[in-house]
């Protein structure tokens, strides 16, 4: 008798205990899970690529059995960084090109041009992220040198924000294009009635419309570069924004594969047949793929004195900078897009280009909700248009406020400063904001972000005070922005940006709590792993 209760009470015990079996375990960690209440939390549990639950170390050890524990030993866990805002196809091509960035000077371009050509020995040379701001001598470079070095040899050369480009002379006849031909939208810069090799927005069409198609291995390449950069940076999610119909089904391709393991949210590149191509197909949805926007430019950069302005440029008087999509095309545009599912991502840096973009929207929104529509950018703002924000959500970059500090001022001058670059205010609008980069106009690194964010300082520690620091964000608010915010602008907050039950596991660990840490070494903070749908890529 005494040996059967003994047999039963075992069995019970033995049943009580089973547990339910998991892929992976993350116990012991110091996670900020970004959930409505911004829990923290120390463990939680993986099957079949998403969260199926979170507690503690002890709750969730009791109840899962997992054919992987991660001891987190207190490290710091928070939902993996999406980049609201960037060009990452444009990056990873980046990297088959002249690195032209942290250049200090025309003749260094110079250099890194022929060393470049030494080595690669092309028969089209380009390149990318010279800034004249950088420079000593502040001034759009002019194409003499390159002719004398590269007679026959075609250059075309863009600035870091991608809306001007130098062309040398052999680039330009190869184009067609003389002092006589028709162009708008831009500038073509011209002294004594002969062309410099400066294009700036719109007319560079007429240059790059020549230069040699990538062969689809090197797409491949470049999307594999890409992806390996933005996976070591903590990147789990990128936003890109402009691709055309033939890379994003190159995309798909390579993610149905498994080649390529990055989530991206595509946003189309804005023209008629896209627009009608897409309207008609519907929205493209995959657990890695998310296609349900166009990106449309109302107008150009600040840096090249393309953005365009209510009043002149301070330091250019008589210069308003230009739409370079026409008016009544940005109108078409916003027509066709309102009568489907998708949304409308539109780049926006100056004051008039924000307020055309603005009040075209609610007119054609009217009463339409949960458009969630974008400005992109949203960089120089009049401070009584501030209320369109109310319908229109803000995707910024915080470290452009950071790179353009040391000459926005003269390009506007101190009262229009103040609705420049402005997060806090256009948080406070519409109440939440999404985070992003530019990369490869900027860093690509979210650390950087996020530290542009909170102290509004570059890496230099500069300025002490912080730039505008009004318009700081939050830590909080600036975790927000680069998770669930950026996965809400992509419509895709029930799946991630948070570590949830039901979401995506998809996050990073950190070497330092970027919560609590100083802000000033907020920058020396690693990304130690990465992890996409619960699979290690870093």
């Amino acid at each position: 008798m005494t040996r059967t209760i003994l047999f039963l009470l075992l069995i019970t015990g033995i049943s009580c205990t089973k547990k339910e079996k998991v892929d992976t375990m993350v116990i012991n960690a110091t996670i900020y899970t970004v959930n409505a209440h911004f829990d923290m939390a120390e463990a939680f549990a993986i099957k079949d690529g998403k969260i199926v639950a979170v507690g503690t170390s002890l709750e969730i050890q009791a109840k899962y059995a997992a054919t992987y524990i991660n001891d987190a030993k207190g490290k710091i866990i928070v939902p993996g960084f999406i980049d609201a805002h960037c060009h990452f196809f444009g990056l990873g091509l980046q990297q088959q090109k002249v690195d032209l960035t942290d250049t200090k000077s025309f003749d260094e371009v110079v250099e890194r041009i022929v060393a470049f050509q030494k080595e690669n020995n092309v028969a089209y040379i380009t390149g990318r992220g010279w800034d004249q701001n950088d420079w000593e001598v502040k001034e759009f470079p002019t194409k003499e040198k390159l002719d004398k070095l590269f007679p026959t040899t075609p250059i075309a050369v863009t600035r870091i924000d991608g809306h001007a480009l130098l062309a040398n002379q052999a680039a330009i006849d190869l184009a067609g294009v003389t002092v006589k031909i028709p162009f708008s939208g831009g500038e073509i810069l011209q002294k004594n009635r002969k062309l410099t090799g400066i294009f700036i927005d719109a007319p560079m069409d007429l240059i790059e419309i020549k230069i040699p198609e990538h062969s689809q291995k090197e797409n491949i390449e470049a999307l594999k570069d890409a992806e390996r950069i933005c996976f070591d940076l903590g990147l789990t999610t990128v936003d890109d924004a402009g691709l055309s119909k033939e890379t994003i089904q190159l995309i798909d391709s390579l993610q149905q594969t498994g080649e390529l393991k990055m989530r991206i949210y595509a946003m189309v590149s804005a023209s008629d047949e896209n627009i009608d191509y897409y309207a008609k197909k519907g929205i493209v949805k995959t657990d890695r793929l998310n296609v349900r926007s166009f990106k449309v430019y109302a107008d150009g950069a600040l840096g090249s004195r393309g953005a365009a302005m209510k009043k002149p440029y301070s330091d250019q008087h008589n210069h308003f900078g230009a739409l370079v999509t026409p008016l009544e095309k940005l109108k078409e545009y916003a027509e066709k897009i309102a009568s489907t599912d998708f949304q409308m991502n539109t780049h926006a840096i100056g004051d008039s280009a924000n307020f055309v973009m603005l009040k075209t929207y609610k007119e054609v929104l009217k009463d339409k909700k949960d458009r969630r529509w974008r400005i992109e950018h949203a960089q120089i703002i009049d401070t009584a248009d501030f209320n369109y924000f109310e319908n229109i959500l803000p995707s910024v970059q915080p470290t452009h406020a950071t790179s353009d500090m040391y000459w926005a001022q003269d390009r506007i001058g101190a009262e229009r400063m103040k609705g420049a670059y402005a997060y806090k205010d256009l948080l406070n609008t519409y109440g939440k904001i999404a985070l992003g980069t530019d990369f490869p106009i900027e860093k690509v690194s979210p650390i950087l972000t996020f530290y542009a964010a909170v102290a509004r300082k570059d890496i230099n520690n500069f300025p002490e005070n912080g730039f505008q620091i009004e318009n700081a964000l939050t830590r909080e608010e600036t975790l927000k922005g680069m998770t669930i915010w950026a996965a809400y602008a992509n419509f895709e907050e029930n799946e991630k940006g948070s570590i949830e039950v039901g979401k995506m596991a998809d996050f990073i660990i950190l070497d330092k709590n970027i919560m609590e840490i100083d802000s000033d070494k907020i920058p020396t903070i690693n990304v130690d792993e990465t992890y996409v749908g619960g699979e290690k890529v870093k």
